[in-house]
């Protein structure tokens, strides 16, 4: 059972205000460390031939990598509610970075799947910064604050794709993995001199905590609910973005760097975080997750016209990541409110839940394209965001 002295508790996790350098600062680290997760996915291709991987297992190290963000998630995140929180972002960035070292030199296919799985691990820093910054941020600006970092998560996982698809012509791959090892170097070293302590005040065992986590679940149905909505949305935003590329490729002639321009035009959908934030302090929280959940099939629908070229794909990157960020924000602040001092654990289990979200879209991006096109594809997809639109709908009272 977990427990805590309430006056201790009051004075360590009592709000302070956060400088806007500072918040600059955490969404960076946010889109950094959370573009470790994508930098392989535009070049597995040129990976698998050079480290004696095969073209039909190329993709595990992808979906490797996402599978063990997940195990992060779930495992390693909690402890932030258990353990001071700087020393573990600290440690855990430190770890990614030798993961990528290691893995850019490694010419083994099994040793490069392992290291594929512990950078995902060791990349779970970014899920502890978040709920850290909510506990540091005023009440009165904290969903403008969350949604400021969050934008930086956002653009880390838009940007990390074509910012790898651009290193790799200059660097080579092994280069691209040099590159991330060196920048969470950085990083590790200057949150452990600029990041504000917060240590928990909660006792238990790991194994008490890893079961509060499920138990927290349980108790809130909003949690539950939140969790479900964002991850039917980000299902279809790993959806479009594991399809789209491949449809630019095939269909209008895009180069690798063409399709790295248009991830840069979808980035744009990122300033829903700040947008978000704003409208959640003000009370307009139901709101803004209605325009999220009714923008997002709308947007994928338009991605199956036909004609006007790649214009409508352009479209529905840029309403498309709109509605998953202003979404994911708003969600972000309701779940944060439920128990001030379980953030990291409730946190755990959304997060959890959308990239579980993510490696599904993934999972069926390619044998949904290979046997319908793009155009029933678009309009399969479009079905997981409306049904989170007419879940939301009919739980009207509860969230």
């Amino acid at each position: 059972m977990l427990t805590g002295n309430p006056a201790v508790a009051a004075n360590a996790e009592q709000s302070t205000s956060l400088s806007g350098l500072m918040v600059a600062f955490l969404a960076f680290c946010c889109g950094a460390v959370v573009a470790n997760l994508y930098y392989a996915q535009p070049i597995v291709e040129l990976i698998a031939p050079q480290i004696g991987l095969s073209s039909a297992n190329a993709s595990l190290i992808v979906s490797l990598t996402q599978f063990g963000y997940a195990l992060g998630l779930l495992l390693l995140v909690p402890l932030a509610d258990l353990m001071e929180n700087r020393r573990l972002v600290v440690g855990f960035t430190l770890a990614a970075s030798v993961t990528l070292l290691c893995a850019g030199l490694t010419h083994s296919p099994s040793m490069f799947l392992v290291l594929s799985l512990l950078i995902g691990l060791t990349s779970v820093a970014v899920q502890i910064l978040v709920p850290l910054a909510a506990h540091l941020a005023p009440e009165a600006s904290r969903g403008r604050v969350v949604g400021n970092i969050m934008s930086g998560l956002l653009l880390g996982i838009l940007l990390s794709r074509p910012l790898s698809s651009l290193l790799v012509e200059v660097f080579g791959w092994r280069g691209v993995f040099y590159s991330a090892s060196a920048l969470m170097a950085v990083i590790a070293l200057i949150t452990a001199v600029a990041l504000p302590r917060r240590l928990p005040t909660h006792k238990a065992t790991y194994a008490a905590l890893i079961g509060s986590v499920f138990a927290l679940a349980r108790r809130y149905p909003l949690l539950r609910q939140r969790s479900l909505y964002q991850g039917l949305l980000f299902a279809s935003f790993s959806l479009f973005w594991t399809l789209a590329p491949i449809e630019l490729m095939r269909h209008h002639g895009f180069t690798q760097t063409q399709v790295a321009i248009f991830a840069l035009v979808g980035a744009v959908g990122a300033i829903a975080a700040p947008i978000a934030g704003r409208l959640a302090d003000a009370g307009h929280g139901r709101r803004g997750t209605l325009v999220a959940l009714l923008l997002a099939p709308v947007s994928l629908l338009i991605a199956a016209l036909p004609g006007s070229g790649y214009v409508w794909l352009v479209v529905c990157a840029v309403l498309l990541d709109f509605a998953v960020q202003l979404n994911m924000v708003l969600g972000q602040r309701e779940v944060y409110a439920l128990d001030p001092h379980s953030r990291a654990r409730l946190n755990a289990v959304y997060m959890t839940s959308i990239f579980v979200g993510g490696a599904v879209g993934s999972l069926v991006a390619s044998p949904l394209y290979e046997h319908f096109g793009w155009y029933l594809s678009a309009v399969a997809v479009a079905l997981l965001p409306a049904l989170a639109l007419g879940l939301f709908l009919s739980r009207k009272a509860d969230v």
